[in-house]
Formats: C-alpha cells, sequence, structure tokens
C-alpha cells in the first residue's frame, strides 16, 4: 500500500497511450504490405499484432503500482 501519491501512475497512462497510439500507426504504417499477402496470412498477422502489445502490460502496470518491474 502506498503511503504518499505518486507520479507514476498519471505518466503511466500517458506513456500507455503514447505507447499505443504508435504502436497502432506503425501497424497502420505496415499495413500498406500486409494487405498485399494473401488473407489467411493477414489474418494470422494481425492476430498476432492484435494480441502482441499485452505483452509488455503487466510489468509495466506493476511498475505504475509499485515502482519495481517484477512483483
Amino acid at each position: 500500500m502506498r503511503n504518499k501519491p505518486t507520479l507514476r501512475i498519471p505518466f503511466g497512462i500517458l506513456a500507455l497511450l503514447a505507447g499505443l497510439a504508435l504502436y497502432a500507426l506503425g501497424v497502420a504504417w505496415a499495413s500498406q504490405w500486409i494487405g498485399t499477402w494473401p488473407v489467411p496470412v493477414q489474418a494470422v498477422v494481425y492476430l498476432v499484432l492484435g494480441v502482441a502489445w499485452l505483452l509488455p502490460l503487466r510489468p509495466f502496470l506493476i511498475w505504475m503500482e509499485t515502482g519495481r518491474w517484477k512483483a
């Protein structure tokens, strides 16, 4: 439990939103090439890219709450 408030949470939320926006822009930019691939391959790529942003989320949320990268 925190005794005094920190700026990690508000800054973390802003960083998360900025990171997700950059990630989405990167995927949108790459879609010009992904769109030329066969549809089944596109589906797999977009499925992987749609889930990949979740991988760093848990450690980031732990850092926002505790200040450490691991629980």
